[in-house]
């Protein structure tokens, strides 16, 4: 089978990919594309699929990831580093030609980013948690460190939980409305009066707020999205012993 590959135009001419489960070698629950060695899959099983990624953005490219913690840390490397020795953070950004970057996630919202113009790129991982404390912004703010201009940047937000998908309670909902209170536009009523976050949304609205200006959003949602994608929220309603990582990647062409 082959690769399921989101792609945006807002990064064309920058090898990327937001992954779905589609193509890999992992089997029984989490078949397919499984890019997360914290699933519990077979390592090899992992490692063969990372590599199946990468090879379709950059053929034979380094992949540098982060050990992600839900935070707002954002770090800039230039080489990767082994699996185990991986930094906790929760974006990468790199001005280094032929070194992928990559995250996982199953609901959460990948985010890719770069000036291509500067030859800066970046990932980040944002579930709410991440978000809220902002990890596009500080990953944003890496990549201009290194170079890269805002009015330059351009965005693109993968796959993640939609906020049909995405039930949550009324604690949730106050401490959105406290961090904001213009972030009732990412609430509504759900079934039995339930709140439920637009998480997609959200980010779209903290990287337009950064001041970048050209943005995609996917429109896809992991969790009813089954066979195309994993999703913890999905594996956790049904009892499942454990979920699957779909991996989204960005770099920049090799200089040779």
């Amino acid at each position: 089978m082959s690769l399921d590959i989101v792609r945006a135009s807002t990064l064309d001419g920058v090898p990327h990919g937001f992954f779905g489960r589609a193509g890999g070698v992992s089997k029984g629950v989490v078949a397919g594309l499984n890019c997360g060695l914290g699933s519990g899959d077979d390592p090899a099983a992992v490692e063969t699929n990372r590599r199946l990624a990468a090879d379709a953005v950059i053929p034979g490219a380094p992949l540098a990831s982060v050990h992600q913690v839900h935070s707002p840390t954002a770090i800039i490397v230039r080489e990767a580093v082994p699996y185990a020795e991986r930094p906790h953070a929760d974006a990468i950004v790199t001005d280094r030609p032929g070194l992928l970057l990559g995250v996982v996630t199953a609901d959460c919202a990948p985010v890719l980013l770069a000036d291509a113009e500067a030859g800066v790129v970046g990932a980040a991982h944002a579930g709410w948690r991440g978000a809220m404390a902002g990890v596009t912004d500080q990953a944003i703010a890496a990549m201009i460190s290194i170079g890269a201009r805002i009015e330059h940047m351009a965005a693109a937000v993968g796959p993640c939980i939609a906020r049909a998908s995405y039930e949550v309670d009324h604690a949730f909902a106050e401490r959105m409305l406290a961090d904001a209170p213009d972030n009732d536009r990412f609430l509504a009523e759900g079934p039995g009066e339930r709140p439920h976050f637009d998480l997609e949304a959200y980010v779209v609205a903290r990287l337009a707020a950064a001041g970048i200006r050209r943005i995609e959003a996917s429109g896809l949602d992991t969790y009813r999205l089954e066979e195309r994608f994993y999703s913890y929220r999905r594996s956790t309603h049904r009892g499942e012993p454990t979920y699957g990582r779909q991996i989204s990647l960005i770099g920049l062409p090799s200089a040779e």
